[in-house]
This record gives structure tokens, C-alpha cells and sequence, in this order.
């Protein structure tokens, strides 16, 4: 028998993260010590707290059943308290907020809630390439908005073609932003906001770094601004904020029509988050800043020791204001891929060619800041040893 995948497998490339450890797992097989700098996996620990709350959910034989799609109803006045406390934003938790398994799937099945075939999704490029992925699976047609360094890694709402605008369905941003970790203020959304009411466009933002932040930075959330609850929705995750990535637990808030087309998808694809999770994320949403600030003190470190160390490489790279990611420019001669190659093969340092992220991220590649200083540093020094 002839196996025939579905189609639209042929619309994706090999993604990306998969595809970087199929070549980091090769090497380690032949002996190499790989210094992972790929992928946005936080290496501190949950918060003791967080596992704690976990171990003595787990044990409570009523969170062993199916766990309601929607989410506890605990875990969603928790989201709720954290948004307004965050943010200054209130939520209705019945209406509002949904529990997801991690923002990613939230993301994914989103698409599939509100893009019929043909619309036009407006992607952030460089970006997570998730956002395209969900557009083409479900048959839209992806239209790039261009980060470009000189208008600070910002799209230009002003150069989308008005045909364009006239038949987009849906935006996605992303800020603090992956990979380039660009961060915006308040106005960057309104001005997100007027266009997509004007253009009767559903706005989406991704806003899983939003506490990963340095220098005074206080990233805003877009349901701030006036209007946006009539056409925002927003994704949350708890894996970066406090280093749950493998818990896999989110939520997503925001306009209640968006909130409940996007559960009518959960139903039917999915049971929902593990109700000891649920817990977890509430002991954490409640546990107030104080790790969250730790972990971020980590970070700030690590941001400049490798801002130093790069620039003395000849690497051109900012300093950002928030994510534990550098986005660097290439040097010259090399793109994004054969940068990455000869990186991973000569000296068994992993990260991320810019262009896995679209091509606008052609030139650049992305180091995440997810080991010790003391890795950093030796990463760095076998780059160093590269003569690039």
C-alpha cells in the first residue's frame, strides 16, 4: 500500500526547531559536546512553589478525570487577576478567557476557528512560523509584513496594498518579539488597533515574552487600548514567564466572540489542560513577581555578556529591552543557513538561521540565551576560533 500524506503537508518546510535537533542529535551521536543555543527552552527551574502545588494536585484523585474544555473556572478568575493586576485590564473569566495547552496549539487552532480558504492572513515576517502554518493548513493566503531593522523590526501598516487590507481576515503580532526581540509601546498598538477596526481585520497578538523583560521595560498588552475588545484577541503562556515550557498550559483572552469560536475548535479536537496543571498555573499567576524577577535578573546578565562577546566577534546585534533571544547579523560572505552550518559542524554551537523564520529573517540568525554564563562564553570562544 501506497501511504499518501494530505497535501497541504507539501505547503510547509521541515520545521524548523524538528530539523534542528535531528542535526544537534547527529552530532552528539558521533561524540561532540553540542552547545545548544537553538531553541527558546528556559534552563532555570520551575519555581518550587509551582511544582509543589502540582505534586498535591496530583494526588487528588478528582483531577485524574477528563478536565473541562474551557478550563477551570479557578484557572480562568486566576488569568483574570493576573490581567488586571499585569495590565489593568478586566476580564469577564466566563466569557473571556479560555485555558489552551500551551499557546502554541491556542495559535494553531485559532486559525482553523476564524480563516476560511482564500482569506488573507497578515504575518509578521521574520516571525513564528506557526502563524503560517495555521494560515495554509485551513486554506488562507499568507501575506508578509516585512520587520525590517531600519523601522525597528516594526511592521508598516501604511505600505499594505489597500486591495490587500480589503480582503485580509486576520493579523498576527508578536511583541515582545520572536526572533528578533523587538519590543513595542502602547502607541504601536493603537495605531495596530485603528487599522484593524478600520479594515474590519481580527487582530491576534502573541504575547508569550511579555514579562521577559530588562531596563525598566514593561511590555504592554494590546487589549490596553480602546476598541481593541471589539476585534483583539491575546495568547498568553506561562513557559517563559515561569519556566513551564514542558507543562504545556496557556490561555488565551480577549473579544468573547473570538474567545468562544476558538473553543468550539477545542471541543472537538482536544480534552483540555490536565487539571494539576491548572492548579500549578494558579498557584503561579498568584504567586506575585518575585521569581519572575529573579529569573529575569539571570537573563539581563547572560543579554550582556553576549552582546559584549559577539560585538567583539564583529557580530552587529542590539541590545534588547526584553526575550532571552540576540538577533545578529551575519557576517559577510556567509546567509543564514551556511552561517548556521558551519557554526553547528566546526564548532558543535547550535542556533537558529534567521530565515527559518521567513525570509525577511535572510542575514540574521538567533542565539537563545537559555544556558549558564559559563556555556555562553565558551560557545562564544569556539566561534572565536572559527576566525569568521
Amino acid at each position: 500500500m501506497q501511504i499518501k500524506p494530505a497535501a497541504r503537508l507539501n505547503l510547509l518546510p521541515p520545521y524548523l526547531f524538528a530539523e534542528l535537533d535531528r542535526l544537534k542529535r547527529e552530532l552528539q551521536q558521533t561524540g561532540v559536546d553540542v552547545i545548544s543555543l537553538g531553541i527558546g527552552d528556559p534552563d532555570l527551574p520551575t519555581p518550587r512553589p509551582i511544582i509543589e502545588s502540582l505534586q498535591r494536585a496530583a494526588e487528588n484523585p478528582l483531577n485524574h478525570r477528563y478536565p473541562d474544555y474551557e478550563g477551570l473556572e479557578r484557572f480562568r478568575q486566576a488569568a483574570c487577576r493576573w490581567y488586571e493586576r499585569r495590565f489593568g485590564v478586566k476580564l469577564d473569566p466566563v466569557h473571556e478567557v479560555f485555558a489552551l495547552i500551551g499557546s502554541k496549539e491556542g495559535i494553531a487552532n485559532f486559525a482553523t476557528a476564524v480563516v476560511d480558504p482564500g482569506d488573507i492572513v497578515l504575518i509578521p515576517d521574520p516571525g513564528y512560523p506557526v502563524y503560517f502554518s495555521g494560515c495554509v493548513f485551513n486554506g488562507g493566503e499568507p501575506y508578509f509584513m516585512k520587520l525590517r531593522r531600519e523601522n525597528s523590526f516594526r511592521p508598516d501598516f501604511g505600505a499594505i496594498p489597500p486591495e490587500i487590507a480589503r480582503r485580509a481576515k486576520l493579523m498576527w503580532l508578536n511583541y515582545p518579539n520572536n526572533p528578533t526581540a523587538a519590543t513595542i509601546d502602547r502607541p504601536f498598538f493603537e495605531s495596530a488597533v485603528a487599522y484593524c477596526l478600520k479594515h474590519d481585520i481580527i487582530l491576534a497578538h502573541d504575547v508569550a515574552y511579555s514579562e521577559i523583560a530588562f531596563d525598566g521595560y514593561r511590555a504592554p498588552s494590546v487589549l490596553e487600548v480602546p476598541g481593541a475588545a471589539e476585534c483583539a484577541i491575546e495568547f498568553h503562556s506561562l513557559s517563559k514567564t515561569y519556566s513551564m515550557t514542558g507543562w504545556r498550559v496557556g490561555f488565551a483572552v480577549g473579544n468573547a466572540q473570538l474567545i468562544r469560536a476558538l473553543g468550539l475548535v477545542k471541543t472537538n479536537m482536544d480534552s483540555g489542560v490536565f487539571q494539576a496543571v491548572q492548579e500549578a498555573a494558579i498557584t503561579a499567576m498568584d504567586s506575585g513577581d518575585e521569581s519572575v524577577r529573579k529569573y529575569c535578573a539571570i537573563y539581563k546578565e547572560r543579554r550582556d555578556l553576549m552582546v559584549e562577546l559577539l560585538r567583539k566577534l564583529g557580530l552587529a546585534c542590539e541590545v534588547p529591552r526584553a526575550t532571552f533571544y540576540l538577533w545578529a547579523q551575519v557576517p559577510p560572505g556567509y546567509t543564514s543557513a551556511s552561517f548556521t552550518e558551519r557554526v553547528l559542524r566546526e564548532a558543535g554551537v547550535v542556533i537558529t538561521p534567521g530565515s527559518g523564520f521567513g525570509k525577511g529573517g535572510e542575514g540574521f540568525v538567533r542565539f537563545s540565551m537559555t544556558v549558564g554564563s559559563e556555556r555562553l562564553k565558551e560557545a562564544v570562544g569556539r566561534l572565536a576560533a572559527l576566525r569568521l
